[in-house]
This record gives C-alpha cells, structure tokens and sequence, in this order.
C-alpha cells in the first residue's frame, strides 16, 4: 500500500506541475500594427512638432511624416510598414523626401498587447546589441510613448498623442 500512495503521490506532483506551467500565446503582429492608424503628434520643443499618419493596407499600414518648425515643414516622408511572416515582424520602411535623405529599414514587433520595439533591420536578430533602437508602449488607445536609446543609454523620450 505505500508504493501505491507513492505512486499516487509522485502523479499528484507531476500532474500539478504540468498545469503550473503557462503556455505563451503568440501575439498577432498584423492586429497590435493598427493600433498605430490615426493620426498622432509630438511636440518636440517650443516651435518643432512632428506629426505622423497610417491608415491599414494589406498586412500593413502606410503612411506619412513630417516635422514643422516656426510654420516650415523642415522634414517629410512616406512609409509602407508590412508584417513579415518568417520572422514574426512587421519591416519598417521610410521613405524620405528630398534627396540628401537616405532610405530607413528597420523591424518592429509587439512583445505584449501594448509594448513594441523597433530597431535597425541589420539588428533584427540582436536587440540588446543594436547601437540604436526604440522601446514603445500605448498608454491608452489615444497615448504611446517611445524611449530611443542608443548605446543602452536613453537619449529621448517622446509621448504621442492622437489627433482627433
């Protein structure tokens, strides 16, 4: 009768042991990406805003940018923003206007509901090394705030907000 209570013991443990482990659901990167339609703006400093859209397309968003200054656009673009199956990523391209402007590929990814980062492509693999890169987070569906880094060491703070 003890081995049979060991054995029931021994199930009991491994039974509770399996149904303590959490399993981690993989997010949908299409469906966290349009959180970012709309309309946003960041006021840079006293004069300087920076305004952004995206509206859905396809598996993605498209959009623009611009930076304004005492009333000048002194920065614009386009971007196309698409998810890229075989590495569970959305790519990032930006488009500038102007040509003194170099092309920008960069990955972005949801690592929660709300929290993403974002990073040169040439870094897509290795987050913790890339030079530069950006850890984003929505505060509500109307606020996200991006911290940039670059060498491990925050150098801006930007808090978006939607433009109604």
């Amino acid at each position: 009768s003890c081995s049979v209570i060991s054995i029931a013991v021994f199930f009991l443990i491994c039974t509770n042991g399996i149904h303590a482990q959490t399993t981690q659901t993989k997010l949908n990167q299409v469906e966290l990406m349009k959180q970012f339609v709309g309309s946003w703006k960041v006021e840079r400093s006293k004069d300087t805003t920076f305004f952004c859209g995206a509206k859905s397309y396809g598996a993605g968003l498209e959009g623009y940018y611009k930076t304004v200054s005492n009333g000048k656009i002194v920065t614009e673009g386009k971007f196309l923003q698409g998810y890229d199956k075989s590495t569970d990523k959305s790519i990032f391209v930006e488009l500038p206007a102007g040509k003194d402007y170099d092309i920008d590929i960069n990955a972005t990814w949801f690592i929660s509901d709300t929290k993403y980062k974002y990073v040169p492509i040439k870094d897509i693999s290795n987050f913790e090394k890339a030079s530069y890169k950006i850890e984003g987070e929505f505060k509500s569906p109307d606020m996200f705030v991006e911290t940039t880094l670059r060498n491990n060491k925050t150098t801006k703070i930007e808090t978006y907000k939607r433009i109604k």
